[in-house]
C-alpha cells in the first residue's frame, strides 16, 4: 500500500507566514504539522511508501525537512515529488497533483490520500481496517458541529451500511454536520477511475469533486474519524490547533 500527502498548496490565508514557508511545515505544539499527518497515517499496516508532492516555490524546504526526518528510523520509504507550478495561476490542484503522481510514479497499488494540512489526534489505523475490509474506496468523515461551517465542506448521504450514497461539495443547505474531508482510500482497482476523471477534462481541484463524480460510478464507503480534526486553513485555525495540541 502507498501513501500520498497533498503538500502542494500556497496557503494565502496564511500570509505572510506562508510566504516562505509551506502550510504543512508550519509548526503546530512543536512540531511541523506534516509529521502529525505522518504519525497517524503510518501505522496503518503495509504502506511501504509515503509520497509528498510539493510546488517547486517550496521544494527546497521540503527537501531540507526530508533529510532530517529520514533519520529516523522508518518502516516506510519517503519520496518527494515536484509538481512544477510555482504560484496559484498554474496550480496543477489537488486532483491533478494527484493524478502526476499517479503516472510519475507509476503507481499500481492500493493509495492512501490526505490534505498535508490535516491535523488528526489519533492515529488512522481504524481507517486502514475498514479500507481493507471494504476493499472499495473509503472517505473520513468528521461531525464539525455546525450547519455553518458544513457549508464550507460538503454534504453527505449515507446508507445504513455506510455507503456514500450522495456527496455534494459547497452546499447551500446542508442536511447534517457530517462532512466529508480530505482523507481517502483508492484501492488499485479504481485508480483507472482518477485517470479517467482527469483525462475528461473535470476540474483538477477540490479532492471533493472527484468523490462526487466517483460516487455514482462505484460503491464508495465512509469512516467515522475519532478524536480531533483540525483543518489549517487560517491563522485562528492555526492557533487554536497549537493551544489544543499543546495539550494532548
Amino acid at each position: 500500500m502507498k501513501a500520498l500527502i497533498l503538500a502542494a498548496g500556497y496557503a494565502t490565508r496564511l500570509h505572510p507566514l506562508t510566504l516562505t514557508q509551506p502550510k504543512p511545515l508550519l509548526h503546530v505544539a512543536g512540531k511541523p504539522m506534516i509529521e502529525y499527518v505522518l504519525d497517524n497515517i503510518t501505522p496503518i499496516p503495509d504502506i511501504d511508501e509515503v509520497f509528498v508532492v510539493s510546488n517547486s516555490r517550496f521544494i527546497d524546504p521540503f527537501q531540507r525537512w526530508a533529510t532530517e526526518y529520514r533519520r529516523k528510523p522508518l518502516s516506510y520509504a519517503l519520496t518527494l515529488i515536484e509538481d512544477g507550478s510555482t504560484d496559484d495561476s498554474n496550480r496543477l490542484g489537488a486532483i491533478g497533483d494527484l493524478h502526476l503522481v499517479l503516472e510519475r510514479a507509476n503507481i499500481d497499488d492500493d493509495l492512501v490520500v490526505v490534505a498535508g494540512d490535516n491535523l488528526f489526534s489519533q492515529p488512522l489505523t481504524g481507517f486502514g481496517a475498514v479500507c481493507r475490509a471494504r476493499n472499495a474506496p473509503v472517505l473520513g468523515i468528521y461531525d464539525v458541529g455546525s450547519l455553518d461551517l458544513a457549508r464550507k465542506y460538503n454534504n453527505l448521504e449515507i446508507d445504513d451500511g455506510g455507503r456514500l450514497v450522495r456527496f455534494e461539495e459547497k452546499p447551500t443547505h446542508p442536511a447534517s454536520t457530517l462532512v466529508g474531508i480530505a482523507l481517502y482510500f483508492y484501492p488499485r482497482t479504481t485508480l483507472p477511475l482518477i485517470r479517467q476523471y482527469v483525462s475528461e477534462g473535470n476540474n483538477p481541484d477540490q479532492p471533493g469533486r472527484l468523490v462526487q463524480w466517483m460516487c455514482p460510478r462505484t460503491p464508495f464507503f465512509t469512516w467515522q474519524v475519532p478524536g480531533l480534526w483540525y483543518d489549517i486553513g487560517s491563522k485562528e485555525t492555526l492557533e487554536e490547533a497549537n493551544r489544543i495540541f499543546a495539550r494532548l
